[in-house]
């Protein structure tokens, strides 16, 4: 195992945090407040040790995939280590657990929160819970990919154990090009709504958090309610970008290069946003008698939905409330999630559509037993190391939710309460049902439940196998024995 190359991917990723660090401390200079003072000697020290790590450059630049799993892993639980101490230290989240807690569920873009209540938090701490989700949305690696050279294959091992979804290839020929477009990408889509929130009447500051957190799919709100008390336009403006950070990436590519129509063609999108329609209309139909009128109905199942099956979680109502019709329907969108690809979490709509092609193809296989038939997606055959990966996916997630689920029992809260705890964890959607529902959060569990559901966020954003791979005996035994038969023949 390539373990300085792995030591000088963690020291980038420190080096970054370092200089993202300093963007809460200008806040907290320019609103004056003393709290904000904590993110200087965080940022300088997480800078130095960054510095350390990749002082000296590796002899062999070259790693693959079990090397890019434990990189992305570990620097994921860096990040979060290191984001955690400012909202620790300087008092605004008292207990270690709950600071990190907050911080795993910035990054990994959940939202799930312990505060009771956010708005006595200082700007430059409300400030720095979204810019996690922002940073985290598309991947601080992937960022790291257009400035760390890299040969032999090792960028896209990288993205590929950072990005979402059953597969990931490159737009153009180079990594560092597909990463730089992304970027881009998710930047001016991130502006254009930071633009309309000015427009329509939000505050700078509530405007920039709030694109950040919707660019994210994160959810962290600056006010209590989350979105109840912003005006149905601006609602409406969050609602269709959370829908546009949950479509494929790889469309918006194909816009901008003047390839729209094969874009409109991706299967993935056109069943994503077919799911958001149907499940729009049942809940509106469900939910008109409760708010008497047809469009604030169509407002709030529009902006639920989203918010649910792109895996964002703001709420613009208490949605604890509705029928168990309504609640089932956003219950199985927490599980679907949006798009591979996009900042969203969940299952994700692809393996959704190839299961059921699997599924389809095993029936019309007893029907038709001497018929051979390829499965494809967008006029494509899909090799069948790509099923074989979906299915281990779903057995891999039924098995870590299982565990979760019976483990967080142990606390003796209701099923509904345990169930959509996990559930909106691992699939980083934020808010669930009951306890842990939209007016709620998640102060009340034990810190053994708190690490349990933090472990759920972490393998629900890196797609279970980067964590899983970190704990595994062998990898600890390479990385603690460099001069190992392991690593000679890694």
């Amino acid at each position: 195992m390539n373990r300085s190359m792995i030591r000088y991917v963690m020291g980038g990723v420190l080096k970054v945090e370092g200089i993202l660090l300093l963007l809460p401390f200008i806040i907290s200079l320019i609103h004056n407040e003393r709290s904000g003072l904590w993110f200087l000697p965080v940022a300088f020290g997480s800078t130095v040790l960054g510095i350390l790590f990749t002082v000296r450059k590796p002899d062999s630049q070259v790693f693959y995939l079990k090397e890019g799993c434990v990189s992305t892993a570990m620097s994921w639980i860096l990040i979060s280590l290191v984001g955690c101490l400012p909202f620790w230290l300087s008092g605004e989240i008292p207990s270690f657990t709950d600071a990190l807690f907050e911080t795993v569920s910035g990054f990994t873009t959940t939202g799930a929160s312990i505060l009771t209540a956010v708005e006595p938090l200082s700007k430059c701490m409300l400030f720095w819970r979204s810019f996690t989700h922002w940073v985290g949305g598309m991947g601080v690696l992937v960022f790291l990919l257009a400035i760390i050279p890299m040969s032999g294959g090792s960028n896209i091992n990288l993205m590929r154990a950072e990005s979402p979804g059953p597969s990931v290839g490159k737009l153009v020929p180079k990594i560092k090009s597909t990463a730089r477009i992304l970027y881009i990408i998710y930047f001016v889509l991130t502006l254009i709504e930071f633009v309309l929130l000015l427009i329509f009447g939000m505050s700078p500051f509530e405007a920039v958090c709030t694109a950040m957190g919707t660019a994210g799919t994160g959810g962290f709100g600056v006010l209590n309610d989350s979105f109840a008390s912003y005006s149905p336009v601006l609602q409406w403006i969050v609602t269709v970008f959370m829908i546009l950070f949950g479509v494929n990436f790889n469309a918006y590519y194909l816009i901008l290069f003047h390839q729209a129509g094969k874009a409109f063609k991706m299967e993935e999108v056109r069943a994503y946003i077919g799911i958001i329609i149907v499940a729009i209309a049942i809940i509106m139909c469900d939910t008109i008698h409760i708010y008497g009128d047809a469009f604030e109905a169509l407002t709030h199942s529009s902006f639920q939905v989203a918010s649910i099956i792109t895996t964002t979680g703001f709420a613009s109502t208490d949605f604890d409330t509705w029928s168990q019709t309504s609640r089932t329907v956003l219950v199985i969108l927490m599980f679907i999630g949006a798009c591979a690809g996009s900042t969203g979490g969940g299952i994700k709509v692809s393996r959704f559509i190839l299961a059921a092609k699997t599924f389809f193809k095993e029936i019309s296989g007893y029907i038709h037993s001497k018929s051979i038939k390829k499965l494809t997606m967008d006029g494509k055959p899909v090799e069948h190391e790509v099923l074989r990966s979906v299915n281990v996916y779903f057995l891999t997630f039924l098995f870590i939710f299982t565990a979760s689920v019976l483990m967080v029992s142990l606390e003796g809260h209701d099923l509904t309460t345990n169930f959509t705890a996990v559930a909106a964890t691992i699939n980083n959607i934020g808010p669930g049902l009951n306890m842990v529902g939209p007016t709620c959060n998640f102060a009340f569990f034990n810190p053994f439940s708190k690490y349990i559901l933090m472990f759920d966020m972490l393998a629900g954003r890196l797609e279970l196998f980067p964590l899983l791979i970190l704990l595994t005996p062998r990898v600890w035994y390479e990385l603690l024995h460099p001069t190992s038969r392991h690593e000679k023949n890694s």
